[in-house]
């Protein structure tokens, strides 16, 4: 495997209190920056809290970075941001270290380093960590992977839909388990290019078509739809807002399972898809977070 070696990078880390606040400082300094200069994320944390990291491809004035963080929150958020320097290393190695493969009903997820060890009896999906983010390691994604084998137990839907797929790990569970096409969509275009790959890696190349989209403005939504089953692993804020479109592509009794929700955020979503005509036949949680499996009546 080729070892893929990052640069020494600055790095800037601290939290807030809320998610309005937390867009607010990301939205501010990512006006800041030109592409490529600064790489932002935020993530809420089980506690409510937001925690935010930035990488500066080349270090930055650090009392600069304070007032512009204090501007769109408070001189204290200021004055906590830690720096610190993450050090160049192999992340194909690191990542791997210690990454056993998961179990999720009958899909096994692995790197290429465990191959051997998926059993004859179940289907493994072959993500390498050094891809992109959702190598099945997550909650989320294992709570949906078990809701998805609960569902192909008991059903066969023809027309798929995996929603944010990034880096395609529901899209090839889908696809492997009922040797069907499904459809693969993301916003991002690294990731879609990155499914397509991940899908011909584990022999359903021909089965997934990852394409980039945003929401369900796309054609190929209106061209594959009614969805008798779709995969929506995403945040709680986007999957709330795309309700009405995703019941509006929905065939009769089709399955829908939505995940990226903490529990405390389960009861807005599962509101959202009731209103549109949506019954819960399961909340479950797994690490702290929370996946749905509804279905639409009738």
């Amino acid at each position: 495997m080729t070892a893929i070696i990052t640069p020494a990078t600055t790095r800037a880390l601290f939290a807030i209190g809320d998610e309005r606040s937390a867009k607010r400082v990301v939205d501010l300094l990512n006006e800041s920056f030109d592409e490529g200069q600064a790489a932002i994320a935020a993530f809420e944390r089980p506690d409510g809290r937001w925690d935010v990291s930035v990488h500066f491809a080349d270090p930055p004035d650090q009392a600069s970075i304070r007032n512009l963080v204090g501007l769109a929150s408070s001189d204290a958020v200021a004055e906590s941001i830690v720096f610190d320097v993450v050090e160049a290393k192999d992340w194909v190695a690191e990542s791997l270290e210690g990454l056993a493969p998961v179990r999720a009903g009958r899909f096994v997820v692995h790197g290429q380093h465990d191959r051997a060890r998926v059993p004859p009896n179940k289907l493994g999906i072959e993500i390498e960590a050094a891809l992109a983010f959702g190598t099945g390691h997550h909650g989320t994604t294992r709570g949906c992977l078990l809701l998805l084998d609960q569902v192909l137990r008991a059903k066969s839907p023809r027309r798929m839909l995996d929603l944010g797929s990034g880096t395609g790990v529901l899209a090839i569970a889908a696809a492997k388990a009922t040797k069907r096409r499904v459809l693969a969509t993301d916003i991002d275009p690294m990731a879609a290019r990155v499914a397509r790959e991940n899908a011909r890696l584990n022999g359903v190349g021909n089965l997934v078509d990852s394409i980039c989209a945003t929401g369900f403005a796309s054609a190929a939504f209106g061209e594959r739809a009614p969805f008798d089953l779709v995969l929506a692993n995403i945040l709680a804020n986007p999957l709330r807002q795309m309700a009405t479109a995703m019941a509006a592509h929905l065939a009769p009794s089709a399955m829908i399972i939505l995940s990226g929700l903490l529990p405390h955020q389960a009861m807005s979503v599962i509101v959202a898809y009731r209103a549109r005509g949506l019954v819960l036949l399961r909340h479950q949680q797994i690490e702290g977070w929370s996946s749905l499996l509804m279905q639409r009546a009738g």
